[in-house]
């Protein structure tokens, strides 16, 4: 088995390709050890000492690590738990699993909220996702726009500019109403 990694606009995230399907369907983010309870690989990735976040999407796996460790001491032991893990043949989450997307909005903007929505769907969330992460739609409130960062985009410099320059110029262009977009914590 081989998998190969691939380097993210994060420094402190490398996104992990094991060459097999991970999630069947949507993604699944892990920002501690303690959300990894439903997921055998995530919780195994965290028993490695300086791994502090783990993103798994369609067909790859994110982990962040700590500032003060190194890609060079980590690496490694990423690999063989992965590697360990697909080997074996477990699902990478156990029981039912409930796509991570966008927040659920009813009200007078649905018709906005639907259009954001399938902007984020079909220009936003393919390209972040070849960075190793995800963006999802949290609400839509008096023309602001509140975006989910996960995985490679949580906590990455750029993603503040990819918010601002990308995603808030892309949704103003085709929906007036947008105003401005922020992000949001989990």
């Amino acid at each position: 088995m081989f998998i190969q990694t691939e380097s993210t606009p994060n420094p402190a995230t490398l996104k992990f390709l094991p060459g097999q399907t991970v999630m069947q369907v949507g993604t699944a983010d892990f920002p501690s050890a303690e959300t990894a309870g439903q997921s055998p690989l995530a919780s195994r990735l965290f028993t490695i000492d300086g791994v502090t976040g783990v993103f798994f999407g369609s067909d790859f796996i994110t982990v962040t690590k700590a500032d003060a460790q190194e890609w060079d001491h980590l690496k490694p032991a990423i690999l063989g738990a992965i590697m360990e893990h697909c080997q074996s043949g477990k699902p990478a989450m156990e029981g039912e699993q409930a796509a991570s997307g966008h927040a659920a909005h009813s009200g007078e903007d649905s018709a906005i909220v639907d259009q954001i929505k399938e902007l984020l769907d079909t220009r936003v969330r393919p390209a972040v996702a070849q960075d190793g992460g995800d963006i999802t739609f949290h609400g839509f409130e008096r023309g602001v726009v509140y975006l989910h960062m996960q995985g490679a985009c949580a906590g990455c410099p750029s993603s503040t500019l990819t918010l601002k320059m990308g995603i808030e110029n892309l949704l103003r262009h085709y929906i007036p109403e947008v105003t401005e977009v922020r992000p949001v914590a989990a």
